[in-house]
Parts: structure tokens; C-alpha cells; sequence
């Protein structure tokens, strides 16, 4: 028997569609009745159970049997920090020993959840924590929606209520895991019933994964990590810019938005003497222009290993000035979490240091 016909298929990961089609296969091979299917579904998108032995309503020897023909990804915490402002950072332990993490952010009108598509990164931007500790592996599409089954059912034992938002801003580039990314995305908006609006994908200009989610009729939103509005100063700060400069990038933003219905929002980080320099607000004026998108403005958060301090507040009063003096909405994003790490990947830094990142391939 090889390796792979040894791995149970993931209840977390599959399309709610197909968890129906297998567990109807699997009791009816057990002559069970055709309920037992429902009775499963209600605990996984309902209740969000973390196993299958707290599905207390089915006979004891279905629980058996379905630990033994399936997984249902629950992966354990190995840290849960929660800051003074509310922001709760879970640090994810996944069967392997991988560690990921998710943040639940908190403000009077809504809860965010932002949850990881990888186990480190592969981009190397160089303002980032996850970027500066490496990349080890894809997540599985169960393994993404496992944040926010875990996330969810946390939230709601501690007073936090439901969560009203998803931003794939942790660890990792999701586009660079479209065969994960994508599932996910069906499955929170169709197993757990997350409006697409209310899902936002973050990316550093992956192009064809963003043309690919120009073609979906869901209207999950974009948001890009521009972090310079020139090709020069871009290439210095992230890597991918090589391969895809701003022109491309440009261009597949255009087709993105002449989708229809789905929002852009730029991401621009803000370090003093590097991406605030004079001019550099009119650049970024001129270039985001054109999609009618809001601009996040977002002051750096030291790393270990740079010297590169966020913006002074007369630099970030200035970059709103120039964006909005153009008609272009833009408002600076205060860090929440400050005293527990709360930047993407600084928890799992401080909690894997030694150990040797995958080294991959060039982009």
C-alpha cells in the first residue's frame, strides 16, 4: 500500500458539497440512515466541534468509525496571547509540529479574524517578521479553515461574539497556495456561510492568482501590499517585484476591477526614511488613483535585524493630506497587539528561533 492511499480525506478541507457525498457513502456502506450525514454537517458548521467523539448525538461506533475513515483538522494551541486592547493571538500547532497562527481583532463594530495560508513565507519582503523566518510548508485548505473553526469557537466561549470578518493577512502569501486558498475560500463562504464580502485576500502581486480571483463570481475583496508606488523603490522592499514589476501588476489590477463589485484596498507601509520620502505621497496619489480604492496606511513595526523605524506622525498626517486632497480615501491603521506580538509573525518567530527555514528556489 503506498503513503498516499494511507491518508484519510480531511472533513475540514473538503467543499461542503463534497463532505456530504462522502459521509452519505460512508454511513450507507455502514447501513446507517441517511440522517447520519446531517447529523455530522450540524456539528461541523454549526457547533464547530474540534473531534468527532464530541458529536455526543451519534452511537458510539459511528464516532469510531468515523475517526477511522476520516480527519477532522483541529490543530492544537501551543500559545494564546491577548493583548491590553482586546487582540487575541492564537499560535496554532498542526499535527506535523509546524506552527501557525491567527488574530482575532476586535472594534465596536466588528470582529476580524486574520488566519496564515502558510507555514512561514516564501517572499522575503524585507520588512516582514514571517518574511525573515522562512518558509517550511503549504497549509491544507483544512488546515486554513481550522483557524477560524478554532478562532470562532474561541471567540465565542470568551465574550468576543461572532466573527464578522476574514483577512488572509497572516503568515504567508495566500495566492501563492491557490490549491489551498481556494477550497478555503468556498468553504467559509458556503460551509460557514462568511459573505464573500466580508473576505479579504491579501497579496504582494501575485498576478495570476489575482486575475484568477477576477473570475470568480464571489465577490471576495483584494487587498494589495503596494508599499511604493515606483518599480525602483518596490524591487528593494519585495522581491516578487522581479518578477511581476508594478506595470503588470497595474494591468491585472485593472481587469480585477473592471470585475465589478469587489473592492481593492492598498496596503503602504510606512518607514521612516525609506517609504516616506518626499514626492513619494504624490507618486502614491497618481497610482491608486484610478481604482477608486482606500489606502491603508500602516507604520512600520520593528523586526529584529533592521534599523527601520515607523513613520513620524507628520509624515502619516502628510501621505492622508496628499491622498485625500486627490479624492482618494485613506486613513493610517494603528497597530493593535503591540504587547503580544501581535505582528504577523512574531509570536512563531520568538517561538521557533534555531530552527533552519526550507530553502526554496529563486522567484
Amino acid at each position: 500500500m503506498t503513503i498516499a492511499a494511507t491518508i484519510k480525506p480531511d472533513l475540514a478541507g473538503l467543499l461542503p458539497e463534497e463532505v456530504q457525498a462522502v459521509l452519505a457513502d460512508h454511513f450507507a456502506a455502514r447501513g446507517q440512515a441517511r440522517y447520519r450525514a446531517g447529523q455530522v454537517t450540524r456539528w461541523m458548521y454549526e457547533r464547530l466541534a474540534g473531534s468527532f467523539d464530541e458529536m455526543t448525538d451519534l452511537p458510539a461506533a459511528e464516532r469510531e468509525a468515523l475517526k477511522e475513515a476520516f480527519d477532522l483538522t483541529a490543530p492544537a494551541v501551543a500559545r494564546l496571547s491577548r493583548s491590553t486592547d482586546g487582540t487575541a493571538k492564537h499560535l496554532w500547532r498542526l499535527k506535523d509540529g509546524e506552527l501557525i497562527e491567527s488574530v482575532l481583532i476586535p472594534t465596536p463594530t466588528r470582529l476580524t479574524l486574520c488566519i496564515s495560508s502558510q507555514a512561514g513565507c516564501a517572499m522575503a519582503c524585507s520588512f516582514c517578521a514571517t518574511g525573515w523566518a522562512g518558509y517550511r510548508r503549504q497549509l491544507g485548505a483544512g488546515e486554513i479553515v481550522a483557524q477560524y473553526r478554532g478562532a470562532r469557537r474561541w471567540a465565542s466561549d470568551n465574550g468576543y461574539g461572532d466573527i464578522s470578518n476574514i483577512v488572509f493577512m497572516g503568515m504567508g502569501e495566500p495566492l501563492m497556495n491557490p490549491k489551498a486558498l481556494f477550497p478555503a475560500l468556498a468553504i467559509l463562504n458556503r460551509g460557514y456561510g462568511v459573505g464573500a464580502r466580508r473576505i479579504t485576500v491579501s497579496t504582494v502581486g501575485v498576478v495570476p492568482g489575482i486575475l484568477q480571483l477576477a473570475e470568480m463570481p464571489e465577490q471576495y475583496r483584494l487587498a494589495v501590499s503596494l508599499h511604493a508606488p515606483n518599480h525602483a523603490l518596490r524591487q528593494t522592499l519585495i522581491p516578487l517585484e522581479k518578477k511581476y514589476p508594478l506595470p503588470v501588476l497595474l494591468d491585472a489590477l485593472r481587469t480585477f476591477d473592471e470585475a465589478g463589485g469587489k473592492r481593492i484596498t492598498f496596503e503602504y507601509v510606512m518607514i521612516d526614511g525609506v517609504t516616506d520620502l518626499p514626492g513619494l505621497a504624490e507618486e502614491l496619489a497618481e497610482v491608486v488613483g484610478e481604482f477608486r480604492a482606500f489606502v491603508n496606511l500602516i507604520p512600520f513595526n520593528p523586526i529584529p535585524g533592521t534599523d527601520w523605524q515607523p513613520s513620524k506622525r507628520a509624515r502619516l498626517d502628510h501621505f492622508v493630506r496628499v491622498l485625500e486632497g486627490e479624492g482618494i480615501p485613506a486613513a493610517v491603521r494603528e497597530s493593535r497587539g503591540r504587547d503580544i506580538a501581535a505582528a504577523c509573525g512574531q509570536l512563531r518567530a520568538e517561538a521557533t528561533q534555531g530552527r533552519t527555514p526550507v530553502q526554496i528556489g529563486s522567484l
